[in-house]
């Protein structure tokens, strides 16, 4: 039995995880890792969520980031910690959050009572998040808060990112669709990220692509023009209720009202970062 709204949990996640995110599309981040030594742009994302594991392998990181494929992962791991160590990684990251968020936000809001309220709010989620089978979350729980309030809110958002992230996940495996086909249902809906940028950054090919919504049509999850069948929808949609259930905890933690308030404080920050081009306005779409 729930104290929330129905789907609170959802919308107050769909105004936190942005402010996480924007880091790794932003140049900030490939430029503080480049002044370490970091060549290869294509690494950036690798190295950014996987530092907080240490010196971890591809196989790792395969099985924990889900929808890319190995061989480009095995292209940088392990042999980039030897030129960035995990640490150093990790400082560069907070020194790119830091640069991300006062350019999208600006210095006013990153200094403001409500940032610091909504670090507050988020903070207090997260002592509810659970280790167990969250190997990213658990990751990066490790690490220690920052003490200014907007990081230790980018810090936050992060956990509970990767909370539900991994939470995520467990739905998939138990619905038996690979980390590609995971990508081409999601794209199916009109929501998830735009095939192009999959190629481009997943390191999966247009004959694999393909391949995946074939085997989805096979299903009867997608139809002939690739859009989501009845099943397909509703596979989607249990989807992400069934994640719901699984990253439940941190929400009803806070409870109603500090849930609602986190929602309000997160959506006007993420708004502004939206329109302050904080993503590509290629990134969403379907094809």
């Amino acid at each position: 039995m729930t104290s929330l709204p129905e789907r609170a949990a959802r919308r107050c996640h769909s105004v936190v995880n942005p402010l996480h995110s924007a880091v790794y599309f932003a140049p900030d981040y490939g430029h503080e890792l480049a002044r370490l030594g970091m060549e290869d742009r294509g690494a950036v994302y690798f190295v950014g969520r996987a530092a907080a594991f240490g010196r971890v392998g591809a196989g790792t990181v395969t099985a924990t980031f889900y929808n890319f494929k190995h061989e480009l992962i095995a292209r940088h791991l392990p042999k980039i910690w030897d030129v960035i160590s995990p640490e150093a990684a990790l400082e560069a990251r907070l020194r790119a959050a830091d640069s991300v968020l006062r350019r999208v936000l600006g210095d006013e809001a990153v200094a403001s009572k409500e940032m610091a309220e909504a670090a507050e709010l988020a903070l207090r989620a997260t002592e509810a998040c659970s280790r167990a089978a969250r190997p990213l979350y658990s990751a990066h729980a490790d690490l220690a808060t920052p003490d200014a309030p907007h990081l230790a809110f980018w810090h936050a958002a992060t956990l509970l990112r990767e909370h539900r992230g991994d939470s995520h996940l467990m739905t998939l495996v138990g619905a038996g669709l690979d980390g590609l086909e995971a990508l081409a249902s999601h794209t199916a809906t009109g929501k998830g990220m735009a095939p192009q940028w999959i190629l481009r950054t997943r390191g999966w090919t247009e004959e694999e692509w393909t391949a995946a919504q074939a085997r989805l049509r096979e299903r009867g999850l997608l139809t002939a023009d690739n859009e989501l069948t009845d099943a397909g929808t509703q596979l989607r949609a249990a989807l992400e209720d069934e994640t719901d259930r699984l990253d439940a905890a941190p929400y009803e933690h806070l409870g109603a009202a500090g849930v609602a308030r986190l929602t309000e404080l997160a959506g006007a920050f993420t708004t502004t970062a939206l329109e302050r081009g904080a993503f590509p306005a290629d990134l969403l779409g379907k094809r």
